[in-house]
């Protein structure tokens, strides 16, 4: 098995890169957003890899972090989703963008990936909704909250709060953002108007 990578990128083509370790090139398929954030042809590269043997190939997937690795792992845990759409959704969200989507229960953000329709969106946030918390990464401060937003579990002053700033034009997951750091600023008792005063605050750093 080979569980990573590190050479000097040889050729960048429209879903792969050749990774050239030590005269030997490796085809590795990789997310959109890993291939835009690799370098030239010629510069060095470092790549997780998840190895896929089959009877009659084998074949690399690479990620610039581990955390890619083990959601492109993760979301082939549901039903109806191969290596080319959780290598589609990990190219139009990041793991922190992904994990706030599971736990908001947003199918349209999930949707917007390729080969996504609407039934293996639902199953993406159903299958899950209780994994995502442990691979959230950056996303990780406010997920809680964001979870008891998606299952309608969060309080009426939260809930009040979040929708507010979602009608002024802000996405759930920032207003749910500013209304995480809310709850810091303004303590557990702060009222709907309070949240939206300090999260509108958030808003506008």
């Amino acid at each position: 098995m080979i569980g990573k990578l590190k050479g000097t990128i040889d050729e960048i083509g429209d879903d792969h890169v050749i990774l050239d370790v030590h005269g030997v090139g490796y085809v590795a398929f990789c997310p959109a957003r890993t291939l835009s954030r690799l370098g030239s042809p010629g510069e060095a590269a470092v790549l997780f890899i998840e190895t896929y043997v089959r009877e009659d190939q084998l074949r690399l997937f690479g990620f610039l972090t581990a955390l890619e690795r083990e959601w492109f792992r993760l979301l082939q845990s549901v039903q109806g989703v191969g290596s080319k759409v959780a290598l589609g959704v990990l190219s139009t969200l990041t793991p922190g963008e992904l994990a706030n989507a599971i736990a908001l229960q947003d199918k349209t953000a999930v949707s917007r990936a390729p080969g996504v329709g609407p039934k293996v969106a639902v199953r993406i946030l159903t299958e899950l909704r209780n994994k995502a918390p442990a691979f959230a990464g950056e996303a990780s401060g406010a997920i809680g909250l964001k979870q008891e937003i998606g299952e309608g579990a969060a309080s009426a002053p939260v809930t009040d709060a979040v929708s507010a700033l979602t009608n002024l034009g802000y996405s759930r997951d920032q207003a749910a953002n500013a209304i995480a750091a809310a709850l810091k600023n303004g303590g557990e008792g702060a009222d709907s108007a309070r949240l939206i005063r300090l999260g509108l605050k958030e808003l506008s750093r």
